[in-house]
C-alpha cells in the first residue's frame, strides 16, 4: 500500500508538471517602463492614526480629512494585490496650516505633522520595498509657503523672483533657481531625502515653471545618489511643454495633458474616431505617464457621467488601453471605484474602501497580465485595425506576440486579421475574458462584444492532450486501488 501511495504521488507530480508552460517569457530585469503607479494624495486616502487628526473636518473639502502615512502603509497589500508596483505620494513636507495638499512648504526637512513622523514615513518606504514596490514623492521646487522663514529674511530677498504687476498678489513666493544658493538649498534637500529614506523617485510639480538649466543639474546630481532613480515631471494643466526637450535635461517622463484629454474624449463615450495612436512622437514613449486624471484635473468619471454612460464599462476599456500601450500607467486614487468629482477640491474627495469590487477585480486582472507579459511593457507597437471606436493593435517582444482588441462602440464588432498582420496556423488565447480564436485559412476572426476588451497571446494550436488525459486515467485507477486496499486493511 505504501508503494501504491508513492506511485500515486509521483504520477500526480508528473501530471501537473506536464501541464502547458506559462505563455509569458521572463524579463531580463525590471525597469521603470514595467511599473504600474498608483498616485495618492495622502490626506484624502486613509486615516489610520487618529493622533494626527488635528483640525480634521471631513465635511470641509478645503480642510484636513485625516489621511496619513500609516493609512497608506495599511493599504499596501490592497494596492499590491491589484497589481500596482509603485506608489506616488503628493507632497509630504511640512506645510503652512491648511496645506492638506502639501504644496505650501515651510520646511523641506520635515514631514507634515498631519501625515505622521519621518520615522513612520521611513517605515512606509521599507514596507513598500518589502513588497517589491517602489515609492515616488513630490519634490516642490517652484515655490514655498508665504510663512517660510526665508520669505521675510532680508538677507534672502534675492532667493525669490519679483512679482509682476499682472501676477496674483496671493501667489506663493516664487523661488529663483538661478541663484546658486537656492539651487544648492534645493539640491541638498533632494539628496537628503534619497539618502535618509531610500525613496525611488521624485515627481516634480510645475516642472515647466522652473528653468531647464536647473533641471539639467538637478537630474544629474540626484541620479548619482541612487541607481535607477526616476524623475516624473508634472506640468501645469495648461502647459504645452516640449516633452522631448525635458527628456534631454534628464526628466524621464512628463505629463502630456493634451494626450490625456484625447484619451478622455475617446473613452468617455462610444463610437468615436480614434486618432490617439498616431499622435505620440516622443522619445522613449515607454517612460511617458499614461493617465486619465490627477490632482489638477476633474475626474474622468465626471466626463463619463456627462455623456450618460455607465462609469464601470468606460473605465474598463480605458484602463485596458493604458495598461497595454507604451508608457507607464499612473492611476489616481479612487479610480478603482470610479470616484467622481469636478474642479479642485471636488476632485479630491476621500477614498471609499466600502464599495463594489467589480472594477477592482478587473484592474487586478489587468495588473496581473501587465506584470506577466513583457510584450505589454516593452514590445513594439503596431495598429492593425481602427474604425469608429473599435481598435486592434499588436505588441511584440522577442517571441511573445500580444493582440489587444478594444471595442469602444455601442455594438458587437467582428474584425478579421490576415496572415500579413499575424502569423497563420496558430491560435489567439484570450487572457482577460478567456476567448479562444483559432486560425482558419490563415485568418483570425475576432468577435468582441460592446464595452469589452480582450488581451490575446499568440500560441500553437491546442488540441486534445492525450498524454495528460491518459495520466489522469492512470491516477484515477491507482487512487481507486488505493482506496480499496485501505478499506480491506481497515476491515482486517
Amino acid at each position: 500500500m505504501k508503494k501504491t501511495l508513492i506511485t500515486l504521488i509521483l504520477i500526480c507530480t508528473f501530471v501537473f508538471s506536464a501541464a502547458p508552460a506559462a505563455i509569458a517569457i521572463e524579463r531580463e530585469s525590471r525597469e521603470w517602463q514595467d511599473e504600474t503607479i498608483y498616485s495618492i494624495m495622502v490626506d484624502r486616502f486613509f486615516d489610520a492614526n487618529i493622533k494626527n487628526d488635528m483640525d480634521v473636518n471631513t465635511q470641509d473639502p478645503l480642510a484636513y480629512n485625516g489621511g496619513d502615512f500609516q493609512g497608506v502603509m495599511d493599504k499596501l497589500d490592497y494596492l499590491k494585490d491589484m497589481g500596482f508596483t509603485a506608489i506616488r505620494l503628493t507632497s509630504i513636507f511640512d506645510n503652512t496650516d491648511g496645506g492638506y495638499h502639501g504644496y505650501w512648504v515651510n520646511d523641506f526637512y520635515k514631514t507634515e505633522e498631519h501625515f505622521g513622523s519621518l520615522k513612520t514615513f521611513k517605515k512606509l518606504v521599507q514596507e513598500a520595498h518589502n513588497r517589491d514596490m517602489k515609492v515616488i514623492i513630490d519634490f516642490v521646487t517652484n515655490n514655498v509657503s508665504i510663512e517660510h522663514p526665508y520669505v521675510n529674511d532680508a538677507s534672502k530677498q534675492d532667493w525669490f523672483n519679483e512679482k509682476s504687476e499682472s501676477s496674483n498678489s496671493d501667489a506663493l513666493p516664487d523661488l529663483n533657481q538661478d541663484n546658486p544658493e537656492v539651487k544648492a538649498y534645493l539640491l541638498d534637500a533632494a539628496k537628503w531625502w534619497i539618502n535618509e529614506t531610500d525613496i525611488d523617485g521624485y515627481s516634480l510639480p510645475e516642472v515647466n515653471d522652473v528653468p531647464e538649466s536647473f533641471w539639467s543639474e538637478f537630474s544629474k546630481e540626484v541620479k548619482k545618489e541612487k541607481k535607477n532613480f526616476f524623475l516624473l515631471g508634472i506640468t501645469s494643466k495648461d502647459s504645452d511643454a516640449d516633452i522631448n526637450k525635458y527628456k534631454k535635461v534628464g526628466i524621464d517622463g512628463l505629463t502630456d495633458y493634451q494626450h490625456s484629454e484625447n484619451l478622455r474624449n475617446f473613452f468617455a463615450t462610444t463610437n468615436q474616431s480614434f486618432g490617439v495612436m498616431n499622435e505620440n512622437k516622443v522619445q522613449k514613449p515607454e517612460l511617458q505617464p499614461q493617465f486619465f486624471d490627477n490632482e489638477l484635473t476633474t475626474r474622468f468619471t465626471s466626463d463619463i457621467v456627462k455623456n450618460k454612460h455607465f462609469p464601470g464599462a468606460r473605465w474598463k476599456t480605458a484602463l485596458t488601453y493604458i495598461y497595454s500601450t507604451p508608457g507607464i500607467p499612473v492611476v489616481f486614487y479612487g479610480s478603482e471605484i470610479a470616484l467622481n468629482g469636478g474642479e479642485i477640491p471636488d476632485n479630491l474627495q476621500p477614498m471609499n474602501f466600502r464599495t463594489e469590487k467589480e472594477l477592482i477585480d478587473y484592474i487586478t486582472k489587468l495588473g496581473e497580465l501587465r506584470n506577466q507579459l513583457p510584450s505589454l511593457t516593452r514590445g513594439s507597437m503596431e495598429l492593425l485595425y481602427e474604425k469608429d471606436g473599435m481598435v486592434v493593435y499588436k505588441r511584440v517582444y522577442q517571441n511573445e506576440i500580444a493582440i489587444i482588441a478594444i471595442n469602444n462602440t455601442s455594438e458587437s464588432q467582428n474584425v478579421t486579421l490576415n496572415r500579413e498582420q499575424i502569423e497563420g496556423g496558430k491560435e489567439l488565447r484570450g487572457l482577460l475574458k478567456g476567448d479562444l480564436v483559432r486560425s482558419k485559412d490563415d485568418q483570425y476572426d475576432l468577435i468582441i462584444d460592446r464595452d469589452e476588451a480582450e488581451i490575446y497571446v499568440l500560441a500553437n494550436k491546442s488540441g486534445i492532450n492525450l498524454p495528460l488525459i491518459g495520466s489522469l486515467i492512470v491516477v484515477y485507477i491507482l487512487f481507486t486501488i488505493f482506496i480499496i486496499k485501505v478499506r480491506k486493511r481497515s476491515r482486517r
